[in-house]
Protein backbone atom coordinates (compact mmCIF):
# COMPACT_ATOMS: atom_id res chain seq x y z
CA UNK A 1 0.00 0.00 0.00
CA UNK A 2 1.31 3.45 -0.79
CA UNK A 3 0.45 6.52 1.28
CA UNK A 4 -2.49 7.48 -0.95
CA UNK A 5 -4.02 4.00 -0.58
CA UNK A 6 -3.45 4.07 3.16
CA UNK A 7 -5.15 7.46 3.48
CA UNK A 8 -8.18 6.14 1.57
CA UNK A 9 -8.26 3.02 3.74
CA UNK A 10 -8.17 5.14 6.92
CA UNK A 11 -11.31 6.98 5.78
CA UNK A 12 -13.14 3.63 5.85
CA UNK A 13 -12.06 2.71 9.39
CA UNK A 14 -14.79 2.67 12.03
CA UNK A 15 -14.86 5.23 14.84
CA UNK A 16 -15.33 2.42 17.37
CA UNK A 17 -12.77 1.19 19.92
CA UNK A 18 -10.39 -1.52 18.83
CA UNK A 19 -6.92 -2.84 18.21
CA UNK A 20 -4.90 -1.97 15.09
CA UNK A 21 -1.91 -3.74 13.56
CA UNK A 22 0.71 -2.32 11.21
CA UNK A 23 2.40 -4.85 8.90
CA UNK A 24 5.38 -4.47 6.58
CA UNK A 25 5.50 -5.68 2.97
CA UNK A 26 6.95 -9.05 4.02
CA UNK A 27 4.02 -9.79 6.33
CA UNK A 28 5.84 -9.07 9.59
CA UNK A 29 4.05 -7.20 12.37
CA UNK A 30 5.57 -3.77 12.94
CA UNK A 31 3.30 -2.42 15.66
CA UNK A 32 0.12 -3.24 17.58
CA UNK A 33 -1.87 -0.50 19.26
CA UNK A 34 -5.23 0.09 20.88
CA UNK A 35 -7.62 2.97 20.40
CA UNK A 36 -10.89 4.34 21.69
CA UNK A 37 -11.54 5.61 18.15
CA UNK A 38 -9.73 3.57 15.47
CA UNK A 39 -10.07 6.13 12.67
CA UNK A 40 -8.73 9.02 14.74
CA UNK A 41 -5.84 7.06 16.24
CA UNK A 42 -4.61 5.48 13.01
CA UNK A 43 -4.94 8.75 11.08
CA UNK A 44 -2.75 10.49 13.70
CA UNK A 45 0.24 8.58 12.27
CA UNK A 46 -0.34 10.04 8.80
CA UNK A 47 -0.12 13.75 9.54
CA UNK A 48 2.64 16.05 8.33
CA UNK A 49 5.84 14.01 8.66
CA UNK A 50 7.57 16.92 10.43
CA UNK A 51 5.12 16.54 13.34
CA UNK A 52 6.23 12.96 14.02
CA UNK A 53 9.23 11.93 16.09
CA UNK A 54 12.03 10.02 14.35
CA UNK A 55 10.95 6.56 15.52
CA UNK A 56 7.38 7.07 14.33
CA UNK A 57 8.57 8.47 10.99
CA UNK A 58 10.55 5.28 10.33
CA UNK A 59 7.58 3.13 11.37
CA UNK A 60 5.17 4.94 9.03
CA UNK A 61 7.54 4.54 6.07
CA UNK A 62 7.62 0.76 6.58
CA UNK A 63 3.84 0.19 6.81
CA UNK A 64 2.55 -1.98 3.98
CA UNK A 65 -0.79 -3.04 5.43
CA UNK A 66 -3.12 -2.04 8.26
CA UNK A 67 -5.58 -4.38 9.92
CA UNK A 68 -7.89 -3.88 12.88
CA UNK A 69 -10.24 -5.65 15.27
CA UNK A 70 -13.21 -3.93 16.91
CA UNK A 71 -13.43 -4.72 20.62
Amino acid sequence: MDNAEIREYIKSLPTKPGVYQYWDDEGEILYIGKAKNLRNRVSSYFVNEQQLNGKTRVLVRKIGKITFTIV
